[in-house]
This record gives C-alpha cells, structure tokens and sequence, in this order.
C-alpha cells in the first residue's frame, strides 16, 4: 500500500513541467539517451538530497524567507547562464557539425541536472509538502514506513524521467542543425524565463 501510494504521488511529480523538464529532453535530443540519463540521475540525487534534509528537521531553514530569498536568487542566476549558454553558444555549435563539442565526461550531466533541480526554490517546498502528506494523511510514523514511501516516489520519478529522455533520444534522428539550434532556442528561452521568474521570487520578499 506504502509503494503504490509513493508510486502514485512520483507520477504526479514527474510530470510537473519546468526547467528539468526541458533540459533532459534537450540533452537526449542532441547527445542522446544515455547522457539524458545521467541528467536524470542528477535530477534524483538531488531530489533524494532534500528528502533526507527535510526529513532530518532542517524544514526551518528551507522555509525561512531569508534562506529562500538567497536562493531564489542563487538558483534564478544558473538558470539564466545556462539559458544563455543555450542561446549563444549551443546554437553556433548546432549549425556547426564539424565543431561539435565532445563532452564526454559523464559528471558533467550529473551535476547539470543536480544544480538545475536543487537550486529551484519550489523543489524543497514540494518535499516539504510531501513530507507533511505522508506523515498527516497517509498516517506514515515509522522511519522505514517513510524510507519505503519516499524510495518508490524517488524511483518511479527517475524511471519516468529515463522515459522521456528515451523518447527523446529516439528523436534525435530526426534532428538536423537547423532543428537543433531551434530547440536550443526554445530551451534557452525556457531556462531564462525561468529564471527571471525565480529573480522576481526573491524580489517580491525584499
């Protein structure tokens, strides 16, 4: 009962669309599904990094306006980089096939999506709103009740990210350099959009 319903509330965050959405299907579109992988693989260490930090009491610190304020703006800036970096020099790189990046170090895409989900401020706020479902609703007290719970939404979350960056890299024949500098486009818009967002976040509490 503990699995399906941690099952059925990963489903739910997995389809959540924001900037991770948007940077595993760009990254297994262009370089393909593994690399879509490990993106989505640094996505879930970090979701299980403020699982394991909400669930140890550390809820004051996330939810302090201060702590959220820095990071709001923290995380507003490296979505705004990375947005740019998509626009200005991914798009050269995608109507330059013979100077194609070799990024062949897999950390790289770990950390990529690590930082792009950790520095969201609405990543620990929704962790925190699952911590207090399934402690008030689901009438979860053990601490393996919480483990089970949290490892079937943690795992049914990475599974459907692997999906899409599957489905995306089944795509990526399709790509050409033209398509490829468009979607870089649309994802560095995204990010910065995003960002802007995150930036006006922390502003409003000023």
């Amino acid at each position: 009962m503990i699995v399906i319903k941690g099952i059925q509330f990963g489903i739910v965050l997995a389809f959540l669309v924001g900037p991770v959405f948007f940077t595993i299907i760009q990254t297994s579109a262009e370089r393909g599904f593994p690399k879509g992988v490990l993106v989505a693989i640094g996505v879930c260490i970090s979701d299980a990094f403020y699982v394991v930090v909400c669930y140890l009491g550390l809820i004051q610190l996330i939810e302090s306006p201060v702590f959220r304020d820095q990071m709001a703006f923290v995380g507003g800036s490296i979505l705004i980089v990375f947005g740019l970096y998509h626009l200005i020099v991914k798009t050269r790189k995608s109507m330059s096939p013979g100077k194609a990046a070799t990024e062949s170090k897999s950390y790289r895409y770990i950390l990529k999506g690590f930082f792009i989900n950790a520095f969201s401020p609405m990543v620990p706020i929704l962790w925190i709103g699952y911590i207090s479902v399934a402690s008030i609703d689901l009438g979860l007290v053990e601490d393996s009740e919480f483990t089970v719970f949290f490892a079937a939404m943690l795992v049914t979350v990475l599974l459907t990210d692997i999906a899409k960056a599957y489905l995306a890299g089944r795509l990526s024949t399709l790509v050409t350099p033209q398509r490829m500098m468009w979607m870089n486009v649309i994802v560095g818009i995204a990010l910065i959009v995003y960002g802007i967002r995150l930036f006006a976040t922390g502003a409003h509490y000023i």
